[in-house]
Order: structure tokens, then sequence, then C-alpha cells
């Protein structure tokens, strides 16, 4: 075994100020260079890269140690720091390079199946089946860097704040949330299950029956949904909960919150408070409750201007209680082809979408996809709705209002990205706040909780909960960021009462909500206070901030689109004497 060489400096921290000293530095070759007399080694640790030269001036037995190195080889160097003559202005590092005065191979490498560096081309199963190398890539350390950076930094506010951080449990009754459970058998208790948590909801309303007062934690969470760019089997989860408060009360401690990380982390400063939308207003000026307000392109409605037509399309939507409503690409007409048209069309049927109207106003006349329906009076009259002027496109859906919404919610955020409007360096905070406390699921034909069936109702619309209950509004509020939504939360039910009268709703019957939320209910005859609490998505949080493109960019050992880990080869088989012992029998044909 090789002997340690006890570094004295990361790779990439030395500089000029370091000139004639002798350092010890342990790391990778990155790559190694023979020009005869000399070999330029490069270096790397997760600080940076450093040049190491080998010249005819040491030992003829330390020379050839060096010419046997090779890329991903693991070493320790001894040498002086001196000023490099040709300097590489690319690398911190790049004005000196380190002599060697002796070499120690902690360990050899053969050839790697992918190369160590931020512009390779390969395959993200590949990158995720050689994980332990794609990790050792600058990009790479520099994102679990910053991620760690966000934790210290909740954890060291949130403390300042009175906060304590307690860890719930892992494994826990399967309750239903949305998503479905990831079930784990019980072999003491053959035939029963435990769920992993998709939140600690339950847990942290408990703790403030509990009188733990403020709570947060970094928990893991689990879901077993589709995965996409910002979904994982098995994510993270910034998870809060504060008693005795109302929802002003949770806004200000969040927006401190993420003002301090803006700051501490990214050295942006973000000012406060971040302006709050209703969920309705949300919805008809973007079409999305996460809107992304770095561009215009708001939503209009066209339905008093279009009700008397007599174009089908319009008036079948409306007598069947949809919406006819439209963007306006402000001067971006000729930017956009027939084709390009055609495209956007086909993008949003995935949507329900049947159809898109699109109208080119140009100055003296308008041009569009239903001329032969409308007058020019009649297209300039929807024009004027939208302030058009000349260049300016105008795409319009009609449909039933989710489909309308989701439509152009899409087109305004995905065309200003095209254009390439969207700054990212631009950091666009607000708050979503008074969602319907319920939606109705067409599938199942009967009510769910929009976040959660703890939500507290606004209190003057708990009288419609009997009565209208698609009317109540909840004391819900979702942080968003650019388009994309950080975090939610909630004012929680405190009374016993009425979250019996919540489940009902929901059409659980005494037997499910006992059996379900049973214990919860029974914490809440002990006396529990007012409390409410928020959870941010860690992981795409710290994709947002550091401009990753994915969630898998910044954790360690993500899951791939088919929830397997490539490189361990999760989920696997189970052999029959394991699974004889959780009394389980799998019966799927091969």
């Amino acid at each position: 075994m090789a002997n340690l060489f006890k570094r004295t400096h990361m790779c990439g921290v030395l500089t000029k100020e370091h000139i004639g000293q002798n350092v010890v530095l342990n790391g990778w070759i990155q790559k190694r260079r023979n020009l005869g007399g000399l070999i330029f080694c490069d270096l790397r640790d997760k600080s940076g890269i450093v040049q190491i030269v080998f010249n005819d001036h040491i030992p003829q037995e330390l020379f050839d140690r060096a010419d046997k190195l090779r890329s991903e080889f693991v070493v320790g160097v001894k040498g002086e720091v001196k000023e490099r003559e040709s300097k590489n202005k690319d690398l911190s590092t790049g004005e000196i390079e380190v002599y060697a005065n002796d070499l120690v191979i902690y360990s050899e490498a053969e050839t790697p199946p992918i190369y160590v560096k931020d512009d390779d081309n390969v395959s993200e199963d590949l990158r995720l089946k050689y994980r332990y190398l794609d990790l050792r890539k600058p990009k790479m350390q520099k994102n679990l860097t910053f991620r760690h950076r966000i934790m210290k930094v909740t954890r060291d506010f949130f403390d300042s704040e009175g906060f304590t951080e307690v860890e719930t449990p892992i494994l826990i009754k399967p309750t239903p949330e949305g998503a479905r459970d990831y079930l784990v058998p019980s072999r003491v208790n053959p035939g029963k299950f435990y769920a992993l948590p998709q939140s600690p909801q339950m847990f942290k309303q408990i703790l403030m029956a509990s009188g733990t007062d403020r709570y947060f934690q970094i928990a893991k969470c689990f879901r077993d949904e589709d995965l996409r760019a910002d979904r994982q089997p098995e994510f993270t989860q910034i998870d809060l909960e504060m008693s005795f408060v109302e929802m002003d009360d949770v806004i200000e401690v969040q927006e401190r919150f993420l003002q301090r990380i803006f700051k501490e982390v990214m050295n942006v400063d973000v000012p406060v408070p971040f302006p709050r939308l209703t969920y309705d207003e949300a919805m008809t000026r973007y079409g999305s409750d996460k809107p992304d307000t770095r561009v215009g392109f708001e939503l209009k409605c066209l339905n008093d201007v279009v009700k008397d037509c007599g174009f089908k399309v319009f008036t079948d939507a409306l007598e069947a209680g949809g919406d006819v409503r439209g963007i306006n690409m402000n001067g971006c007409s000729d930017k956009f082809s027939r084709k390009d048209i055609d495209k956007m069309t086909d993008s949003i049927k995935t949507f329900g979408a049947k159809g898109m109207i699109w109208m080119r106003v140009e100055e003296n006349e308008i041009h569009s996809s239903v001329n032969k329906f409308f007058t020019q009076e009649q297209l300039r009259e929807i024009a004027d709705v939208f302030d058009a002027k000349a260049n300016d496109l105008i795409l319009i859906v009609a449909a039933k209002p989710s489909v309308v919404f989701d439509s152009l919610g899409f087109l305004r955020r995905d065309l200003a990205g095209k254009l390439g409007m969207l700054n990212d360096k631009q950091y666009n905070l607000l708050w979503v706040v008074d969602f319907p406390l319920y939606e109705y699921n067409e599938e199942e034909g009967r009510y769910q909780a929009m976040h959660h069936p703890f939500t507290s109702p606004k209190a003057e619309d708990i009288p419609m909960l009997d009565s209208e209950p698609w009317k109540v509004k909840a004391n819900a509020y979702d942080i968003v960021l650019n388009g994309v939504e950080l975090g939610g939360g909630s004012i929680r039910i405190h009374d016993q009462k009425l979250q019996k009268k919540m489940f009902q709703v929901l059409g659980l019957d005494e037997d499910d909500i006992q059996n379900k939320f049973g214990f919860l209910l029974e914490a809440f005859k002990y006396g529990v206070p007012p409390h409410g609490g928020l959870a941010y998505g860690l992981d795409r949080l710290v994709m947002l901030l550091s401009g990753a493109p994915s969630i898998r960019e910044v954790m360690a050992f993500p899951k791939n689109q088919n929830a397997q880990c490539m490189m361990s080869d999760a989920p696997s088989v189970v052999g029959d004497k394991e699974l004889g012992e959780l009394s389980i029998k799998v019966d799927i044909e091969e």
C-alpha cells in the first residue's frame, strides 16, 4: 500500500501568491502529455485543476513513474509552485504550475467508459450507470457543493428563527395524498404494509399538537408517479410548520428565508414583500397557477366580443360553458412562419385543444385562419381587445376553461423561451393565494382536495361546504419562481369537527376516516393550536438557482425516467426465500 502524502492545499486554490512554496497535492490525473524531456499532467480535485511538471532535473526513476500516469490515476504529488511561462487564462490556476519532486500512485485506472469533462456528449443513461465517474466532473461537484450551501443556510436560518429540526418516520401508515404510495411489506406483521411518506404532513401537524411550536426538517419523500425533468420517485423537501400563525405570518418568515438564500448563496438581492396573485387572477391573466411574469403576453377574454359572431367554433364552446381567450405575441408576427404556427397548434393538442385560431395584424388589414368567417371590422374588434399593433400575432383557443388555460399558459411561456425572452438572471418571485379547496376528478366522479385534506377553508366559505363545495376557497399559498412552483403550504384545520367534515365532502365514510386518519383525529381531541406551514422542493430549488436543466443534475444518485438506478441496478428481482419471509408471492409471467 502506498504511503499517503498529506496534502497542504487543494489543487484549485493555488495562485501567484504561492510561488516559491512547497506544496503537497492529491487528486486524479485529468490528462498527461510527454514532450520528451518534459511530462505535463493536469491534476484535478473537487476545487479545480493545476498543471504538474516533471522535468529532467528529477531522478530518472521518478520521471519513469510519471511516464506511466494515465487519465484517472489517483496520485499524490509534492513539488514547488512556480510561475507559468505559457499562461492559461481559462484556468483559475493558469498563472502557475507545480514542479514535482515526488510522486505516489495510490491507484491505477482503466480507460474510463465516459470522459470526465463537462462538455462530453454522452447519453444520460450512460452517465447514470457510471455515476461515480460523472460526479467527478467539475460541474457536478459544483452542483453538489451548491446544494450543500443551500441546505446549510436553511438550517442556520430556521435555527435562528426558533425552529426545531425533528426527524419524522420513513416507515408510516399508507394514506391517500394524491400519488401512489411506495409500499414496504412487514416481515413481523405478515400481510401488512408500511408506506414510504409522500410528505411528513400528518407528523408535522402532530408535532404542533405536541407543543414543538416551530418545526422544520430536510425530509426525504417518496411518490410512485410518472417521472419528468423535475420529478423523481424519491426527492427532498424543506418542510416546516408553525403554531399560532395566520397566512401572513408564514409568508413573512418565508420571504426572509428566500431573501437570505439568494443573498448568501448567489449574492443576489431580492426585494420583499413578494407580489401576490389570487388563484383566479393567475389563471385568467397567465393561464397558470404558477405564472412566469418575466414576460407579458397575458390572456384576454373574448367571450363578450364573439358571443354573437355566428362562428361555430366560438359559439359551441360558449354554449358548453367554455371560454374563448387569446394571447398577443406583441411585435412577433414576423418571427413565426405558417409552419411554426402549425407546430404550435399540434403542441396544444396534448392539453385537449382541438385547434387554434391565429391572426396576423398588419398596417392596413388583418390576415387570419378564419378570414372567411369574419369581416375586417369584426377582426379589428377582436384585435382591439389586445391593443394590437402592426406585426402582432394573436393566438386564440376556444374550449372548456381548463383546456384554454393550459393551452395558452403553455404557449405564452414556450414561445417566450423560443424567442429568448426568458432571462435566467431575472428572478421573479410571487405568491399565489386563495386556491379552490376542492377540484373535481372527472375520472373518479368526485371532489378531491386541491392541496391535501388538512387544508383549512376560508372561514367565510365554511357554510358552502355542504351545498357548493366547488366555491370554497382555501387558506393555501404557493411560492412561484419564474413559472415554477418552489413550494406550497396552507393554514391547517385544527378543529376536529371541521376536519371530519372535510373528509366527508371527499367521500370518506367513518370507517375510512378512522382507518386512515384516526391517529390524527385522536390527537386533535386533546388540544391542538392553530397552525400552518409550507414545504419547498429542495431539488427543484437547487435546480432553478444553479441553472441545471433537470433535478437529476443536482442529485447525487438519481433514478432514470423508468425509476431505475442504472448504477446499482435497482429495483431488482428478489429470491423466493426472501419473498417467502415476507409472505409475498409474485405472480408475473416472464
